[in-house]
């Protein structure tokens, strides 16, 4: 898998959700906007400081995070 380096997770920034780049827009906002039917280059207009790798790697790691499972330790 190609490195996310533009996916950022910071307690003291969003709550600690997955941002882009440290700035206050998160993965979610991304993947959500492409999900109701905008464009990238819908997003890219109305987020001028957003790039179209950021967009690439948003859907990236939603894709990742949905594939990865947490598994619950049973008890002793």
């Amino acid at each position: 898998m190609k490195t996310l380096d533009r996916i950022t997770v910071d307690p003291a920034i969003m709550g600690g959700k997955a941002c882009i780049r440290g700035m206050r827009v998160t993965v979610g906002t991304v993947v959500g906007l492409l999900a109701s039917g905008h464009s990238a280059a819908d997003i890219l207009e109305s987020y001028p400081y957003l790039e179209q790798e950021d967009i690439e790697q948003s859907l990236a790691y939603a894709a990742w995070r949905l594939e990865e499972g947490e598994v619950p330790l049973s008890a002793p």
